[in-house]
């Protein structure tokens, strides 16, 4: 079951480092090193231009949700490889997308909002590094408001629906993986929630942070 910490307003932008223009200074931010460092990305602002592998294989996911993505999932794939990521996938982050409740598909987040999600990743990166682990999978990623809907426990405002949040499942603990999430945020690489539940960890990105 997916759950969500009650109603939020909007998040503000923050900061993974220096964040003061906003979320797009994400694509300009360092990436994690294996000692938890940032080194410089090369990942260019327009997301209509990327180009190169996707590393995805379209051949694990639905086929009826693979057509309903059209050629937004290999150009999100190529977005999410262009991050360069080193402790979780391409495939479970789409993965996580493909998912249906009742006769409702979950959908890709929209072109305007793939930036968003990038300091979430990235605090994922480094909750494995604390970790010495790789995430196991993608509980929850974005999801659209119909689909969102259908999900037991999840609130109207959920921010996964602002393509925000994950739901994380490590090779360790969930006292752990919060735990680590939480230093992070104390260090000011980022302000958002963090969520221990039995199955999993919730953080985002909101802005300020929260506990539960």
């Amino acid at each position: 079951m997916q759950k969500d910490q009650p109603s939020h307003s909007p998040p503000s932008s923050v900061g993974f480092g220096d964040e003061s223009s906003g979320r797009r200074g994400f694509l300009r931010t360092s990436l994690l090193t294996a000692g938890g460092m940032f080194a410089c990305a090369g990942v260019t602002q327009g997301v209509s231009v990327f180009s190169g592998r996707s590393d995805l294989n379209i051949d694990e996911l639905p086929a009826e949700w693979v057509r309903r993505q059209g050629p937004d999932l290999h150009a999100y794939g190529r977005y999410l490889s262009a991050l360069r990521l080193r402790h979780i996938s391409v495939q479970q982050i789409i993965v996580s997308h493909a998912r249906k409740k009742g006769s409702v598909w979950n959908a890709l987040p929209s072109r305007e909002s793939w930036r968003q999600m990038s300091q979430t990743l990235r605090v994922a990166d480094e909750i494995a590094v604390r970790l010495s682990t790789s995430v196991k999978g993608v509980t929850s990623a974005f999801r659209s408001p119909s689909y969102n809907a259908r999900c037991p426990g999840a609130k109207p405002n959920s921010l996964h629906k602002d393509n925000i949040a994950l739901d994380l499942q490590f090779h360790a603990s969930t006292y752990a993986v919060a735990r680590a999430a939480r230093n992070i945020r104390e260090e000011g690489r980022f302000r958002g929630g963090v969520g221990q539940y039995t199955g999993f960890t919730h953080v985002d990105t909101r802005g300020y942070n929260v506990d539960w």
